[in-house]
């Protein structure tokens, strides 16, 4: 069952409340008794658990990581420091 976010525009108190997606909407305050408990928009939440897709195919691992450049040849040119042949 899904949780639904709850807030008075009365008196301000809010409230999670865990309801059937049928069950009709709240209306009335628990704390002021007023009609203007409203349901808010929230992100929707949510973990994924067990060797699912995530574990098997996203997780990451060795191809993941980025590869360090090869340090094989001269280093880059340093913009006219002498550091390459080029500069020289």
């Amino acid at each position: 069952m899904p949780i639904y976010a709850y807030r008075c525009s009365q008196c301000g108190f809010e409230q999670d409340v865990l309801q059937k997606m049928s069950d009709p909407r709240l209306s009335v305050c628990p704390e002021c008794n007023t009609e203007n408990f409203a349901k808010q928009l929230t992100a929707a939440g949510f973990q994924l658990k067990g060797s699912g897709w995530y574990q098997t195919d996203f997780k990451g691992g060795a191809s993941a990581k980025p590869k360090a450049p090869a340090s094989n040849g001269p280093p880059p040119c340093q913009g006219g420091t002498g550091s390459c042949p080029s500069c020289n």
